[in-house]
């Protein structure tokens, strides 16, 4: 049962902010905010980190400076489906293309410093057979090298094809491993489901601790594959 004294105190608290409201605070005016995509992309910056740049750590991934094209289609991907994770589905469920391309176009121009690397002190082992797969791929099992399409520097390749580098390691986990048991899908051929289920946990997991432990020095994206790319993947022909 509800205090006795608890229905005056609330009286009591409402009228003294009413009272010590400032003068102006009904005029709609004094609340209005700029009307700019930094503003509109708060929404986006609570998870993903100010400005987009994310942290390394944890499992959200940075969007600062990422191909616009990559970013437009994944969240083409997150609003038809493809992709699932609720709280994207839902702010992007009634958004249109055109406002989806602003949106890419607004991230993918912000050129900020990256933090360092999240992986330290590895095992040399893992970051050898990381490095490997990385560079090299593994031809008997048609796995081609991750630098053959993300590009040699591995930060991406305009218009669509993402940065490796100055991603979480977990991120890179739980996105492959999404590969593998067809949760995530990308415009077919999805070129990477093919690739992540001819690669084993320990394999993906060697990836991901190589990847996250290098620095990076350059992060633009490369401005073309400079070799024809070794799979037919959908986002090539965006």
């Amino acid at each position: 049962m509800r205090s006795p004294s608890t229905s005056p105190l609330i009286a009591a608290c409402l009228i003294a902010l009413v009272l010590l409201a400032p003068a102006h605070a009904a005029d709609p005016a004094a609340f209005s905010v700029p009307d700019t995509m930094e503003q509109r992309m708060a929404g986006c910056v609570g998870c993903h980190g100010k400005e987009g740049r994310a942290t390394n750590q944890g499992y959200f991934p940075r969007i600062a400076g990422k191909p616009a094209g990559y970013l437009y289609n994944q969240l083409v991907n997150f609003r038809e489906g493809r992709r699932n994770f609720g709280p994207m589905s839902a702010m992007l469920r009634y958004l249109s293309a055109d406002y989806l391309h602003e949106i890419a176009d607004y991230f993918a121009g912000l050129d900020l410093p990256y933090p360092p690397p999240q992986t330290q002190g590895a095992a040399a082992d893992i970051l050898a057979r990381g490095e490997e797969l990385v560079r090299h791929g593994a031809p008997a099992r048609a796995v081609p090298p991750c630098a053959a399409c993300h590009g040699d520097a591995l930060t991406g390749v305009a218009p669509a094809i993402p940065g490796l580098l100055g991603l979480p390691r977990d991120y890179i986990n739980g996105e492959l491993g999404a590969w593998r048991e067809k949760i995530r899908h990308a415009q077919a051929p999805d070129c990477m489901a093919q690739i992540a289920t001819r690669l084993s946990p320990d394999e993906v997991l060697a990836a991901s601790t190589w990847l996250s432990s290098q620095p990076i020095a350059d992060p633009r994206p490369a401005p073309a594959l400079a070799k024809p790319a070794p799979l037919e993947c959908g986002v090539l022909a965006k």
